[in-house]
């Protein structure tokens, strides 16, 4: 069943995952989009892409592009400032902000669950949000993607340091703030020790609470 607009504030519900490497945010992610009847929103990046390789489901020409731009901005050990005007890197990193902007505030008058896209720091005003971090142990995580991604136990290893790096190094380059920061959030979740059905459970539960505040 669907959740209706609030009747006081006409905004849909949406739910806002940020996820340490391999702590299940796309399976979570999909299962309270479905629960609440309102769409799945996923990373701009997979984690196939942010590793230079290539993904099905998100590989594009101007994905590729957009990441290639990303990594340019943010300077430093992902290639980018040697060279470069920093005017134009200045200009280039408020266009990709403003674009992200843009997609996360469109999301969210569709409703339903956004993943990653700073959309934390982005809607942590809007009313009917709930916002959630996933994390869990170290261990946990990489078996954990390394199954759901078919990949190697080695591979999924060498994703998780990249990854959870380069993931909060955009944050802070991008937009200033630590995604990790636990008092951002309205739920923490260890998904080493809370299963998936009860992480879901909890995040929809939270929502429909929010609404009844």
């Amino acid at each position: 069943m669907t959740d209706a607009p609030s009747p006081s504030t006409g905004e849909n519900p949406v739910v806002t995952i940020f996820e340490q490497y391999g702590a299940g945010a796309d399976a979570i992610g999909r299962a309270v989009a479905e629960k609440l009847g309102y769409p799945y929103h996923q990373q701009a990046f997979s984690s196939a892409e942010l590793e230079g390789g290539s993904d099905t489901a998100l590989d594009s020409l101007e994905n590729r592009a957009m990441l290639a731009q990303v990594f340019a901005v943010m300077g430093g050990a992902y290639g980018g400032f040697a060279g470069r005007d920093v005017v134009t890197t200045q200009a280039e990193k408020r266009d990709l902000v403003s674009r992200n902007n843009d997609d996360v505030r469109r999301f969210a008058r569709e409703g339903g669950v956004i993943v990653g896209r700073n959309a934390a720091l982005i809607l942590a005003s809007r009313p009917r949000t709930v916002h959630v971090l996933l994390t869990g142990d170290l261990e946990d995580r990489i078996q954990r993607a390394a199954k759901v991604d078919g990949i190697s136990v080695e591979q999924a290893r060498t994703r998780q340091r990249r990854e959870d790096r380069v993931r909060r190094d955009m944050s802070e380059i991008l937009y200033g703030w630590d995604p990790m920061q636990a008092d951002r959030y309205d739920l923490v979740i260890n998904t080493s020790r809370i299963r998936e059905s009860s992480a879901v459970a909890a995040i929809v539960d939270a929502v429909r609470a929010a609404e009844a505040e």
